[in-house]
């Protein structure tokens, strides 16, 4: 029986992003091991028939103790447990999990690229920072110069990069449109007929997420649509440099025209309450799953022309493509979207069927079986 081993950051991404994957592949034969952290959800995970171990790590720090540590971890626990696949998924495991695989010579190793932050980012690639990203690429080159190497990505810029910047060849690289939308769970809905316009956002509460983009654009629509509309921002705190505040978000926030929700398990009801999804995000996305989501709901998106974010939607069909940081563009998106119910619903209409069209979990996992079979038996 092949020994597969999962790692992502943290127990709640997996769940939402690779459990469907996981569970197929323990279902065809394989002995599968999830490794991340823990925050409370790992007993979950056993549950679903799945093997799971607590990852040590720090998601967004740069304490280099922090991240030696987590390197031992993983060459330790690679080096133990002799698994013949390791499926790293985000950059930093990608990193050190990648190269603790490579080290102990595995069969096979899968990393899934599932946004590139600031790693090649102009703005954040200067003086120490720029040495650390040139480090970084050199390992991450060693890491992928192996045979029994894929790299899976969620958008054609991301693959291209990879390539151009010699980390990877192009034949050992497969793309699927994100995560891939249970698209049964995820059912369209007709937005609602009753009370207040939902205007929803749901991510992590750090800047380059577009909150304060949304905010700005809420703020300057807020005379005209006070008594109208809602904006309701969903998700967690965090602690990484461009992280906004508890204090921060309850002083933008009043309580009724513009709410943060915190981190929520329900955003499909959420979702199914709102009647337009707004993802202003200009972090280089992967392909975020939210808008999927949404697409599947059958709600329009207004989201940036960026990396990651513009492969979510058919711009003037299923929604509005918008220039990063520019909330005078987000709030005259939304204008439009609100002044025009008949619009508004052929967009959410469009959206569902671009989802099915696009974004079934079916295709995904069946990419992923693949790439196992691949190189586990060839």
């Amino acid at each position: 029986m092949p020994k597969l081993f999962i790692l992502v950051n943290v127990d709640s991404f997996f769940l939402s992003h690779r459990k469907d994957i996981a569970i197929r592949a323990s279902q065809e034969g394989y002995d599968v091991t999830i490794v991340a952290n823990d925050t409370g959800k790992g007993d979950y995970i056993r549950s679903l028939g799945l093997r799971f171990i607590d990852l040590p790590i720090d998601k967004a720090g740069l304490n280099i103790f922090h991240e030696f540590n987590t390197f031992l971890f993983l060459r330790d626990l690679i080096m133990k447990e002799k698994p013949d696949i390791v499926h790293a998924v985000g950059m930093k495991l990608i990193l050190w999990g990648g190269l603790a695989a490579r080290l102990h010579g595995t069969k096979g190793f899968v990393s899934a690229v599932s946004g590139l932050g600031v790693m090649f980012s102009p703005e954040y690639n200067k003086g120490i920072r720029k040495l650390m990203s040139t480090l970084v690429l050199t390992v991450m080159r060693y890491i992928h110069k192996c045979e029994r190497t894929c790299c899976i990505f969620h958008n054609t810029e991301d693959l291209d990069l990879f390539v151009s910047n010699g980390i990877i060849g192009r034949d050992h690289c497969v793309k699927t449109n994100g995560s891939g939308i249970d698209l049964d769970r995820y059912a369209y809905k007709d937005e609602p007929s009753e009370g207040k316009m939902k205007v929803l956002f749901t991510a992590r509460m750090v800047e380059d997420k577009g909150v304060l983009v949304l905010i700005d654009a809420a703020n300057s629509l807020r005379e005209e649509y006070e008594d109208k509309v809602e904006f309701l921002l969903c998700g967690g705190l965090e602690t990484n440099p461009l992280a906004v505040s508890r204090e921060r978000l309850e002083a933008l926030c009043d309580g009724r025209y513009i709410q943060w929700l915190g981190k929520r398990d329900d955003v499909m009801q959420l979702l199914e309450q709102s009647h337009i999804f707004a993802f202003p995000s200009y972090y280089k996305e992967g392909l975020p799953k939210s808008c999927i989501e949404a697409a599947a709901a059958g709600r329009p998106i207004v989201t940036c022309d960026s990396t990651g974010c513009r492969d979510t939607v058919v711009d003037g069909r299923t929604g509005f493509l918008i220039p990063p940081k520019d909330s005078q563009a987000l709030a005259s998106r939304l204008k439009t979207l609100f002044d025009d119910d008949a619009l508004r619903r052929e967009m959410g209409r469009n959206a569902r069927q671009f989802a099915e069209e696009n974004f079934s979990i079916e295709e995904v996992i069946s990419t992923h079986m693949a790439t196992y079979e691949n190189l586990f038996y060839n």
